[in-house]
């Protein structure tokens, strides 16, 4: 029901592609024969689609930069026209500066209070605080771009990614067990954290009062940091209750696998090869559209009726104005916020009795 819904109010191209993602990967073997995931056909392309998608960011970044008018003495008041985009330029490019130099800080003490130090040479240690930092930045900036165009987070996937590439670099188990877990979290807050501004955002009337806008922001960050602490809280109460069960999410077992199977110089054919697809895939759609990060999002997750649950959403999506009148593009927009609403309160509800039975 949340890819049902997902599919009424996300990007429609973005969402056409993850559900085709979703039944090609279901339905190739049992059709063809041809397991696409024993060839690492699914993180390929998010290996070949990733990196386009990064360059695209990167160029859309240096665009709207060079785009934006250069401060004049009659301009400069905070209110002035061009003022906003100013500020919001030169404040995207000193987050973005921040939130690298944090990922590292966090990275060298992931390390160091891990315990991955010891089981690392020096280089080999640089290597991957490097490499985490750069992994967690890049896995925000795909997960949360293509949340925004889709309304899905591709955040484990792109995880699993990070993690083989950090496979094929030969770091050790633990460090990869740290870096699957670093990667993935970044992701997720980023995109969840647009999503609540960009709503705020909205509701404030578009940025049409710039010190109203702006104390809106201040007061969102506020209730964001109280709701991260009782998550802290909720988890450390709650988690062992769930593991003692042997409930566990389901992309964990596949980064197990992933780690157990160690580096191969044959996996690494296969995602280089698989790549090429990807980049061309995600090239065509290009940056507003994300369909081969999303493609390939689908293609990481055997999960069938996921994948119909998306088509029917979609024929949903595109029929019921036809039918139904302009007024029932609202009226499903409502809808699938419920339908979401409902599959989290029961997925929660369901596993928190599963838990305690």
């Amino acid at each position: 029901m949340s890819a049902f819904g997902v599919a009424l109010i996300g990007g429609l191209a973005a969402m056409a592609a993850f559900g085709t993602g979703l039944l090609v990967i279901s339905y190739a073997e049992p059709l063809t024969g041809v397991d696409l995931t024993a060839q690492y056909l699914p993180h390929g392309m998010m290996i070949g689609a990733g990196l386009v998608a990064l360059f695209q960011v990167g160029r859309t970044i240096l665009a709207t930069r060079r785009a934006t008018p250069a401060p004049a003495a009659t301009t400069t008041a905070p209110g002035a026209p061009g003022a906003p985009a100013r500020n919001d330029a030169r404040r995207l490019g000193t987050s973005m500066r921040l939130g690298f130099g944090a990922y590292l800080v966090i990275a060298v003490l992931l390390s160091l209070g891990s315990g991955v130090a010891t089981h690392m040479s020096v280089g080999m240690l640089i290597a991957f605080v490097l490499y985490a930092a750069v992994a967690a930045f890049l896995h925000e900036m795909l997960v949360g771009i293509a949340s925004m165009h889709s309304g899905w987070f591709p955040a484990f996937a792109i995880a699993l990614i990070t993690l083989l590439v950090g496979i094929l670099i030969g770091f050790p188990a633990e460090a990869l067990v740290v870096l699957a877990g670093f990667t993935a979290a970044t992701g997720p807050a980023f995109a969840d954290m647009g999503y609540d501004l960009k709503a705020g955002f909205l509701l404030r009337g578009e940025g049409a009062d710039p010190a109203f806008e702006l104390e809106g922001r201040r007061q969102q960050l506020i209730a964001a940091m109280i709701g991260f602490g009782v998550a802290i809280v909720v988890v450390l109460v709650s988690y062992r209750m769930f593991f003692d069960n042997g409930q566990t999410a389901p992309i964990d077992a596949a980064y197990v696998a992933a780690i157990k199977a160690g580096p191969s110089a044959e996996t690494a054919k296969h995602l280089a090869l698989w790549a090429i697809p990807g980049a061309l895939v995600q090239l065509i759609g290009g940056s507003k559209r994300q369909l081969g990060i999303m493609l390939a999002t689908g293609l990481l997750i055997t999960t069938p009726m996921a994948g119909w649950m998306v088509v029917a959403g979609l024929a949903v999506r595109v029929l019921a104005p036809r039918f139904l009148g302009p007024k029932a593009k609202e009226n499903l927009e409502i809808f699938a916020g419920g339908a979401i609403a409902g599959d989290a309160l029961y997925s929660f509800g369901n596993g928190v009795w599963k838990a305690t039975k």
